[in-house]
């Protein structure tokens, strides 16, 4: 049987031909390698039932897991690694780069295949990512332009159209899947893991240049469910930021833009503001739901706009804040591309001075 070559972290996964997580769905749904596929060689079952055996018998446990992994295996093979030439040079890992890594490994190797494994696994590529984004994010020339404003005044558009004219975004709302909002999730949708946000955010900032302007938007510290891992939280305290402003009436016609399933799924925008009972009381989140009824979008975007989401900036504004005053205000009459353009361009002149 041919050695098995292991690649330490840190390491550039570009030289391989794909990268095959081999643990259970569940395992791969929680997190994984960027770009990884999920090439199981035990399922979520499989997996339970070779860990129970296991506290009893170890061997007999080896040998059931030799037996499924041996079957899954030969799927694979006839299935997603069917036309894969001889230049095919995988990376395989599992949990601890352990029993269901190599065992895959040697497989593909018998074959012919330059597989190799990563040493120490997922747990491994786990310590890695915590320890290389506190290395990316204490490094002094790595400064943050910060855009903050109201609610509705298209600051993640802005942010997209900072990167369509060459800028470099960090999008923590896209990463997470989530506006930073109680309104923020959109329906039939979920976020990721906290380890798998956290991944995704790592390999955002690996591929950033420190020596130019990166923005990003002004969020608390929690979006959603997930919450902002500590080291970026100091950074972004520590940033330029610029305030970006827009008239009530574009706010509520760009939230009307941004969020179409407002007016697909009232029901569901009507349980979301359920949870604001007890911070704005029964009769004004009843006034929003007559809104809704009626189909007064406008009306009840301004409403919670004016009623709500300014009443928690004003008040977060009053509180001790995480950002510093802002250094510029930059004010848009409305959310054409036109007007994002210019805003744009106004934010790269003034992040490059700074």
């Amino acid at each position: 049987m041919k050695h098995v070559e292991t690649i330490t972290l840190p390491h550039d996964f570009g030289e391989f031909t794909e990268i095959i997580d081999v643990r259970s769905p569940s395992e791969f749904a929680e997190d994984h390698l960027p770009g990884a596929i999920n090439l199981p060689v035990l399922n979520d079952v499989e997996r339970a039932e070779v860990g129970t055996i296991y506290k009893e018998s170890p061997f007999e446990a080896r040998r059931l897991g030799a037996a499924i992994i041996s079957t899954n295996a030969s799927r694979h093979l006839r299935e997603h690694l069917a036309n894969k030439d001889k230049t095919y040079a995988p990376l395989v890992y599992c949990w601890r780069g352990g029993m269901r890594s190599n065992s895959l490994a040697q497989i593909l190797r018998s074959v012919g295949w330059r597989a190799r494994l990563l040493d120490g696994g997922y747990k491994a590529f786990r310590s890695f990512v915590s320890l290389d984004t506190e290395r990316i994010l204490s490094n002094p020339d790595f400064q943050l332009s910060i855009l903050a404003g109201q609610t509705g005044v298209a600051k993640t558009r802005l942010l997209q159209t900072l990167r369509d004219k060459g800028a470099q975004i960090i999008d923590l709302e896209g990463i997470a899947n989530h506006r930073g909002s109680v309104l923020g999730l959109e329906p039939n949708s979920k976020q990721p893991s906290q380890k798998h946000f956290e991944t995704c955010l790592w390999h955002t900032l690996s591929q950033i240049d420190s020596s130019r302007s990166i923005f990003i938007e002004a969020e608390s510290n929690r979006i959603g469910g997930l919450h902002c891992p500590p080291s970026l939280w100091k950074k972004l305290g520590a940033g330029q930021v610029f305030n970006i402003e827009l008239p009530l009436s574009q706010r509520a016609s760009f939230l009307l833009d941004d969020y179409p399933h407002f007016t697909e799924d009232s029901e569901h925008l009507k349980k979301l503001l359920n949870r604001l009972v007890k911070l704005r009381g029964k009769e004004q989140v009843a006034k929003w739901h007559n809104l809704i009824d009626d189909q007064q979008w406008t009306s009840f975007v301004e409403s919670i706009l004016r009623d709500h989401y300014d009443l928690v900036y004003r008040r977060a504004g009053d509180d001790k804040s995480n950002y510093s005053s802002p250094q510029k205000t930059i004010a848009m009459e409305d959310f054409t591309s036109q007007s994002l353009e210019q805003a744009s361009e106004a934010l790269i002149r003034c992040a490059r001075r700074s």
